[in-house]
Parts: C-alpha cells; structure tokens; sequence
C-alpha cells in the first residue's frame, strides 16, 4: 500500500522470471545481468522513482513475527527486568533458562534484564515457548533489497547510501595521495605543482634569511630577523584585545565567591 503509485511489487516463480527476461534480451540486453541474481525467494521492484525513497519504504514497512523453534534469530533478543504476570507454578521452567525471578505479589517477576539469544542463534524449543508465554515477538519480517538494477548497471544497494560529500571526500583523498606520490619521485602534475611552488618558496626565504640576497617577498622576515623587536610590537594588539576578556572573567568568578559568601548562614 506504501508504494502505490510508485513502485510496483511482483512476485513469482524463478523459472518463469528467468524466461520472461530472456524473452526480452533481444531488445534490451543488460537485462541478461538480472539473471544470477534470481535464486531462492526473491521479487523484483519496478520504480521510475527516487531508488532511495522507494528502498527507505520497503524496508520501512515490516511485520511483527513471533519465535519459533529451530529458525535463525534475525536479531539480538534481550528480555527487560518486568514482571511476568504468571503464577508460581511457572518458576521451574525459567530455573531451566537460568533466568533469575522472585515472586512479587503472587506472580513472577524477572529481575534482571535477560540476553536470550544474539543475532544468527539458532532460536531453541525453550527460548520460544518463553517468549510466546510473554506475548513477545521480538523478530520483524519484510522484503531486504539484495541488488539494484538502474541504466543497465546492478550494483550493491549500498550504493545509495553515497552522498555528494563522500564523492568529494573521495576525489580529495585521491588528489592527496597523488600529490604525496608525485613529491616523493619528483614528477610535477597539476595536483603537486602548488606544493612545489610552496616548497620551492619556502627554500628561497631560508637562503635570503642566511645570505645578502633579497626580493620583495624576503623583506618583511629580513626586517624581523633584523629587529626582534617588531614582534612584541605586531603581538601587542592581540594581547591588549585579550586582557579586556581576562579581566572580565576574573571580575565574574571574584563575585561568584563573594555571592556564595554572603549565602552563608550564621550556623554554616
């Protein structure tokens, strides 16, 4: 019902799908990718819409489903401290799951939270008994998307998961380690050109700073070098805007004491 007008949901025999799409290759033969993947209990979904909106739906919509006996447990189940609502009567049998109870008002109570069972545990005849006496279900059923299918192309459905930033994220990685390459043999490309101008600039300030030999952009460190000085000067704003802050905050914790001061009572 969630997918009405958007995506339609078919189901069927393997060897009647496997035929249908064979029968279609002529026309369209990327089609011919969808056939490995068409084993065991598996449908297709038919979209022209947002694959990640229509996947978000399919596995949005699930139905509760209870344990039963030698199935594989989907998912970690952990029973809550609660009390169980069951007469005395019914203690041996959660002493046989090592589950610690007391009786609280005439019925049972578990007191501690239970790890029952982890994901992959093989759910035993004890396990579902115990959950289905406590009106718990704690697995949920529906439809997993195995492979994707789009422009002639199948691809893992996690694939959709890649935003713009993890792209960009990507090419930069990539550029980086490029450039690392490129520095380390010495073989200039666009990515590794800046940093080599940079390098290369870097070595030209540290001979003007040893030798006579100056340009433009070697002047400023040379007059540092020369006059120590103008560092103290150049720092001087920054910490004449920071003491203001300072005296402020000493301001604010000397009337914080005095304010817990005078809460004081006589007797204190």
């Amino acid at each position: 019902m969630a997918l009405r007008g958007s995506a339609v949901v078919l189901m069927g025999k393997n060897t009647m799908m496997r035929k249908a799409i064979r029968g279609h290759l002529e026309t369209n033969p990327n089609l011919e990718k969808l056939l490995p993947h068409i084993v065991r209990n598996v449908g297709f979904v038919f979209t022209n819409e947002d694959l990640v909106e229509i996947r978000d739906k399919l596995l949005a919509n699930k139905k509760k489903a209870p344990a039963r006996a030698g199935a594989l447990a989907p998912c970690p189940v952990t029973i809550p401290a609660q009390n169980t609502g069951l007469g005395p009567e019914k203690t041996s049998f959660f002493q046989a799951l090592q589950i610690p109870t007391k009786i609280s008002r005439g019925t049972i109570e578990i007191v501690n939270d239970v790890s029952l069972m982890k994901e992959g545990d093989k759910v035993g005849a004890s396990e579902a008994t115990l959950l289905n006496m406590l009106n718990v279900s704690p697995f949920t059923y529906g439809l997993v998307v195995q492979q994707v299918f789009d422009q002639g192309t199948v691809f893992d459905p996690k694939v959709l998961d890649i935003t713009d930033d993890d792209l960009v994220k990507c090419f930069q990685d990539g550029l980086a380690n490029i450039a690392a390459v490129c520095l380390s043999i010495g073989y200039p490309t666009v990515v590794s050109v800046p940093h080599s101008i940079v390098n290369g600039f870097r070595n030209l300030l540290a001979l003007a700073a040893v030798t006579d030999i100056t340009f433009k952009e070697a002047e400023t460190l040379k007059e540092y070098l020369a006059d120590p000085s103008k560092f103290a000067v150049a720092a001087a704003p920054v910490a004449a805007a920071a003491a203001p802050k300072e005296e402020a905050k000493k301001v604010e914790e000397e009337e914080e004491e005095s304010d817990e001061d005078f809460g004081m009572g006589l007797f204190d």
